[in-house]
């Protein structure tokens, strides 16, 4: 196995259970800071000189992302030293045997209100939650109360969000109260980062979210949503043929509706044309085939492969589907979807083109709400939620996924 290299931040949480004087740790601080990776292999680590034939938790905001951020980074270094893995993924378990031990792991995903009840009543010696700023305080609570075995831990990991975050304001804040180990990490604390990708990274967030995922603070988001738009630097369409075609739509009978149709060029994605109706303007509220009608035209004759639509548009995407339209519900994760297309923006994965004229009027409009929580103002979004689907739905589509990211290598 290849040697590995730790950071001295790194290094005090693969020990700080060897004291007891903590009962929790909690790391947070800037993206791609190592200290996932770190908390991981100690979690296993710690769980296998301390237990034998006890049973764990490791909790994402999805399955999928215990497997990808923690199984994944941990179990080679776990192999390379000489512990044998089992996993059973129809279950959801992963079993750990070495030294004469063996430990069961259970996977669990907290991505939503609901998700509590899938860990409540199991009795658990040590928990860790990895990007538990995302997962609601119901499963986190739930989690930890868990942890009932004599001698278990708590072990956190997350990205920074507002100061109004109730995870900021109950755990990093009361830290010392709840006997927590609090390590706040930034990108130098990952000796895999070159400085030339650390200045990448500093290049694909902005505002608040440079703030948040750069230099690792608790902050609040004002002022604009995307306060880096130049609507003067608007281009024209692509003058070649697009190769692929999609629309993405946020639907309004009352509100305004908004349908952007999306051509790909050379791995970009152009906003080529939109449609735009507000129906408290015109004085006239549309039917669904009528927006059927609408984005059949917006369309003209191209294939268009895919129809991404406002998930709760229910009456709308049952029409489209009638008139043999491939639809697909979009992930409707609005600070998620704000992050994402943001970075696809900066980076130029998407061009908003001169004639979507209402996408550029809503990007000089849509603000941060006041009072430091993530919250946007809900006007002037319509244009803005129907990106946002798109850029969501193009990284599912797409194997474009914040890819901009490579796994370091320790």
């Amino acid at each position: 196995m290849k040697k590995l290299q730790f950071s001295p931040k790194q290094r005090q949480v693969l020990d700080w259970w060897r004291e007891d004087r903590f009962d929790a740790v909690i790391c947070d601080g800037a993206v791609r800071s190592g200290k996932t990776f770190a908390l991981g292999v100690s979690f296993f680590l710690w769980a296998m000189a301390r237990f034998h034939r006890q049973r764990f938790g490791l909790c994402a905001a999805s399955i999928n992302g215990v497997r990808r951020n923690l199984l994944g980074q941990a179990r080679p270094v776990l192999e390379g030293l000489g512990f044998r893995w089992e996993e059973k993924i129809s279950r959801n378990e992963v079993t750990l045997r070495g030294g004469g031990r063996e430990n069961t792991f259970y996977l669990y995903g907290g991505g939503d209100e609901g998700s509590y009840a899938s860990i409540q009543g199991v009795t658990l010696a040590g928990v860790l939650l990895d990007e538990a700023a995302l997962m609601p305080r119901s499963f986190v609570e739930q989690a930890a109360a868990r942890c009932s075995v004599a001698g278990g831990k708590l072990w956190f990991s997350c990205n920074p969000a507002g100061p109004e975050h109730w995870f900021y304001k109950e755990w990093i804040c009361k830290s010392e109260q709840k006997r927590a180990l609090y390590l706040r990490f930034t990108m130098e604390d990952n000796p895999g980062l070159s400085p030339q990708v650390r200045e990448r990274y500093a290049r694909m967030f902005q505002g608040a979210f440079y703030r948040r995922y750069v230099l690792g603070e608790w902050t609040a988001a004002e002022g604009l949503v995307y306060d880096f738009f130049d609507r003067s630097a608007m281009p024209g369409p692509p003058e070649e043929p697009c190769s692929r075609w999609r629309i993405s739509c946020d639907y309004g009978t009352r509100n305004p509706a908004s349908f952007g149709l999306w051509g790909e060029k050379d791995g970009i994605w152009y906003r080529v044309k939109e449609f735009y109706y507000d129906a408290r303007e015109r004085g006239r509220q549309k039917t669904d085939g009528e927006y059927v009608d609408d984005l059949k035209k917006l369309a003209e004759k191209r294939c268009i492969e895919m129809v991404i639509v406002d998930p709760s548009a229910a009456s709308f995407i049952e029409a489209l589907r009638r008139e043999g339209w491939r639809v697909q519900k979009a992930d409707n994760r609005v600070l998620e979807g704000i992050r994402r297309t943001a970075q696809a923006l900066k980076s130029g994965k998407i061009v908003i083109c001169r004639e979507c004229q209402a996408a550029a009027r809503e990007f000089g409009l849509y603000r941060w709400e006041d009072g430091g929580e993530d919250r946007v103002h809900k006007e002037h979004d319509h244009a803005m939620d129907d990106i946002r689907y798109f850029v969501m739905a193009m990284e599912r589509g797409n194997g474009y996924t914040a890819r901009f990211v490579e796994r370091a290598v320790f």
